[in-house]
């Protein structure tokens, strides 16, 4: 199973914010629309960086509410993991596990295209394994 797969059932919307976006912005987007982490972007297409919940709580710890008037890119990861449709699932929960983050944007021909996250791998890999399971149930049982 490849990343195309997943955005395929999940859709393939990712939720921008501007560099320039106050950090107070983030969380408001990030409450409101009940995700864990926001990519930066100016256009939509390309990667600036990305802002999750951990770097806002690291924010918070160093410079205290004053953070809320910060912009988004003093906070901002810069150095993005990225995925392509074509990559295997079990290629990009590696990244995941190895780099210690839960969502990785997906690029098609140098464009933001999609974002995955831990827990829609571990849905679809589950999935994946379950089918293989009854397969080879009714294998053995025939």
């Amino acid at each position: 199973m490849n990343v195309k797969s997943i955005l395929k059932s999940k859709g393939a919307t990712v939720e921008t914010i501007r560099p320039d976006a106050t950090l107070g912005a983030a969380i408001d987007a990030l409450a409101l629309k009940r995700i864990g982490v926001l990519v930066v972007s100016e256009d939509g297409d390309a990667i600036l960086g990305i802002i999750s919940e951990r770097d806002i709580v690291t924010g918070l710890a160093k410079h205290g509410a004053s953070l809320l008037d910060m912009p988004v890119a003093s906070m901002m990861t810069q150095a993005v993991k990225t995925c392509a449709p074509t990559d295997p699932i079990t290629d990009v929960m590696e990244i995941m596990t190895n780099q210690r983050i839960r969502h990785v944007p997906v690029l098609n021909a140098g464009k933001l295209s999609g974002i995955v996250s831990i827990g829609d791998a571990v849905k679809h890999r589950l999935w994946e394994l379950e089918t293989e399971a009854g397969y080879l149930r009714d294998y053995i049982a025939h």
